[in-house]
């Protein structure tokens, strides 16, 4: 069982596996502490992410006669302004039909995510190779490997920057706190005098611009290509980072960190010791279940449970 903690750490491979698992998990679950708070579900991060790495890949390769500074810079826009004008759906049909983002997110995104899959492997397949995938980028638009042979690229060194920032936009601006108090108080907030509709709109596309970041980054700098279902997993594993983190973008540095190395080690230890079945599954399911039963590092559930045992055990005495 020490393989299993320590397995991580055995070669280059693993370590930057699990730490760039990490920094694509740190974006999305930041977008999702704030729609939490605010009082929302986005259930659709896996389509969203889906979607922002399709139109990187597809227009990094359109766009390749263009200078690499240009063509970054238009392919980023494009990749986060598809992710936030799907949020932004789901957010419309809440504002006019007072439909739940938690139903439309997780339809939108379930509809996309075959839509996806036809036009990766048909219209836009690579015609090298028998890959699902669209054609792979320039390798002067991809992200250096700074821990090779893994995809650990400098993304590293921004997310405890991007962390702090987020936390920062929702504790000490008025816009965070506004958000907030939407969250914990719909009829508050309204006889506040506060906007729902600016409310909706601004967080749900702020959600949006960084799902879309993590299907971007997911191109340039992990997969250089958009294969098909390369996003499952992703939206789910930043959802549960968030929750885990009580909702705190700071908390996502170590809640991500933890469950990337439990995701890493689990596939790690199922390949390595010839395991028949999804272990790595069976591990996120454990993980997802304690966070709903709110166990959490911010709210110190496991320090609760473990004082309920031993009162139980002085009140038998």
């Amino acid at each position: 069982m020490l393989d299993f903690f320590t397995g991580v750490l055995s070669s280059s491979y693993y370590t930057g596996l699990f730490l760039n698992m990490f920094v694509l998990m740190s974006f999305s679950a930041g977008g999702n502490c704030f729609t939490l708070k605010s009082g929302f579900y986005n259930l659709g991060g896996e389509g969203q992410i889906y979607l922002s790495g399709f139109v990187a890949a597809v227009s990094l390769v359109k766009f390749s006669f263009l200078p690499c500074v240009f063509n970054i810079f238009i392919s980023f826009l494009l990749s986060v302004c598809a992710s936030c004008i799907l949020e932004l759906f789901s957010a419309l049909l809440n504002d006019l039909k007072k439909i739940n983002v938690l139903l439309t997110t997780y339809l939108f995104s379930s509809a996309l995510i075959f839509i996806l899959d036809y036009l990766v492997g048909n219209v836009f397949r690579t015609k090298e190779g028998n890959l699902l995938a669209t054609e792979f980028i320039n390798e002067s638009l991809r992200l250096k490997s700074i821990l090779p042979p893994s995809p650990l690229n400098v993304l590293i060194f921004i997310v405890p920057v991007i962390c702090l920032l987020l936390w920062f936009l929702q504790k000490k601006t008025m816009w965070g706190k506004i958000s907030a108090v939407w969250g914990i108080s719909n009829e508050f907030a309204l006889y506040s005098g506060f906007s729902y509709r600016k409310n909706i709109y601004s967080v749900m596309a702020f959600d949006g611009l960084l799902h879309g970041m993590t299907g971007f980054f997911a191109v340039t700098g992990t997969y250089f290509t958009c294969h098909q279902g390369f996003s499952s997993g992703m939206g789910w594993n930043a959802l549960t980072c968030a929750l885990l983190a009580g909702k705190n973008p700071l908390l996502v540095i170590p809640s991500g960190l933890f469950l990337s190395w439990l995701y890493t080690s689990s596939s790690r230890y199922s390949l390595v010791h010839n395991f028949g079945f999804d272990m790595a599954g069976i591990i996120q399911g454990i993980v997802i279940f304690l966070v709903a039963a709110n166990v959490t590092f911010a709210e110190d559930g496991i320090r609760k449970i473990i004082k309920k045992i031993f009162c139980k055990k002085e009140a038998e005495k």
